[in-house]
């Protein structure tokens, strides 16, 4: 087997595919673990790091202790995201040779539906898979290309902090961004063409991150669009479709992301895109027998975790398994301050799928955890059929989001009903009683928030 990037998805399926039996060979143009292991979700979640413990430092008087003289030190952030990423590539290296796979360094190109060249060698292989990921979309309008204009594969190698950035594009990646910037010192402006933030993600969630960001010091612009942008030699002014002008030291443009299906031979061989994605059918297979897509160069949610679920499921059917992952359920996490996370569908999707729903709602001010923790601004919303109680999806903003979305993955996942959330005990005190307490009160019969009183 060939598997083109060693990306997370690359790299996972070229190990379960070595668990299988095969002989695999794994071309990598540049390091393994892709974009997310070197320049995404790896990198910034060190970066956060540093800015949430720089927050709460500057809240330590709020818990009785008194700290002077705390301070930004740049370079060793930069040293300690150095380091770490490199253990995690040494690491992913080590699982590779471990399992008997072949590193090729190089770019990989389809050369025939059993053949991969990187250079002038050829790899002969019954079964290829194709991992090559994604590239930040361009943002078309005038001025895209001035030098203070970067996207967000170079968000983490600024030098110093920024007085002033834009970021453009409410999406996860933008938010983000925006969010450790302004935990950082920056003055963050942050512009989004649709009404809400995280637009594809629950609505009511968008709008409290939204007033939560703001009362950050982030200033939120949503329904809006840049149409120019003028570079001089130390700002950029950047025009907003309403006539409002900016003035900032940096823009982070954070519009999307394009698959990287580009000079790889997919054509000549009738391999189906769309709109430059690959077009995959069950087992993530393409059109051509024998040859498979994964990951972001396939389009729908670019998730370094779906990825890797993809890389198993199409590791295991060109080797003749039945496919052992659930690909349906798929947690989203936001790494902002607080957190968002979201498993299933949204209020909207349930009703256009055509279910009558309940939904549950419990405020995180209500939670002795978030208000030991000093953070209670959030929500864990639960949403059910209303004829059979069967959970649909749950959706939380507040810290440990990330954390807590995977009960609500494995709920369902297996079909879980909304008495079977509520039998379940949860331990004292912890953020996942919210969860629990949000089943109840989908029910009606939440314990931990005053009662309703009915109409007469």
């Amino acid at each position: 087997m060939a598997i083109i990037g060693g990306g997370p998805g690359g790299y996972v399926a070229a190990i379960r595919a070595a668990q299988l039996g095969a002989c695999v060979a794994l071309v990598e143009e540049a390091e393994v673990g892709g974009v997310c292991l070197n320049r995404g979700c790896i990198p910034t979640k060190v970066l956060l790091a540093s800015a949430e413990l720089l927050s709460q430092i500057k809240r330590a008087a709020d818990f009785g202790i008194q700290v002077t003289g705390a301070s930004l030190d740049l370079d060793r952030v930069r040293a300690r995201k150095r380091q770490v990423v490199l253990q995690l590539v040494n690491g992913v290296k080590l699982l590779l040779k471990s399992n008997g796979v072949t590193l090729v360094q190089g770019r990989g190109r389809l050369a025939g539906p059993r053949q991969v060249t990187v250079g002038n060698d050829v790899i002969e292989a019954d079964r290829i898979i194709i991992a090559t990921g994604s590239s930040p979309a361009r943002l078309p309008v005038p001025g895209d290309d001035g030098p203070h204009i970067m996207y967000s594969d170079q968000a983490l190698e600024l030098d110093e902090v920024p007085q002033r950035l834009l970021v453009i594009g409410g999406g996860a990646i933008g938010v983000e961004m925006a969010s450790i910037y302004n935990a950082l010192g920056s003055q963050v402006s942050l512009v989004e063409m649709m009404p809400t933030l995280i637009p594809n993600e629950d609505q009511e969630l968008g709008r409290l991150l939204a007033r939560r960001l703001e009362a950050q010091g982030i200033k939120v612009l949503t329904g809006t669009t840049v149409s120019h942008m003028e570079s001089a030699a130390e700002r950029c002014r950047v025009t907003l479709d309403k006539g409002q002008a900016l003035d900032v030291e940096c823009v982070l443009v954070a519009v999307g992301r394009r698959p990287n299906s580009q000079d790889l031979g997919l054509e000549s061989l009738g391999i189906r895109l769309n709109r430059g994605c690959i077009v995959v059918g069950n087992g993530q297979q393409t059109d051509v027998s024998g040859i498979y897509a994964i990951g972001d160069v396939t389009g729908g949610m670019l998730l370094a975790h779906l990825a890797s679920a993809q890389g198993i499921v199409a590791a295991e059917a060109a080797l003749g398994e039945t496919p052992s992952v659930n690909l349906a359920v798929v947690p989203r996490c936001l790494f902002t301050h607080p957190e968002m996370a979201a498993v299933g569908m949204t209020e909207e999707q349930a009703r256009a799928g055509g279910h009558s729903i309940i939904v549950g709602r419990f405020p995180l001010v209500a939670s002795g955890r978030a208000l030991t923790l000093g953070q209670t601004e959030g929500l864990v919303k639960v949403i059910a059929d209303a004829r059979t109680e069967q959970v649909l999806g749950l959706h939380i903003l507040g810290p440990g989001a990330s954390e807590l979305v995977a009960e609500g993955a494995l709920a369902i996942a297996m079909e879980a009903t909304l008495e079977e959330m509520v039998t379940t005990i949860h331990a004292h005190p912890t953020l996942s009683e919210a969860v629990a307490e949000a089943s109840l009160a989908a029910r009606g019969l939440a314990l931990h928030l005053p009662r309703r009183r009915s109409s007469p």
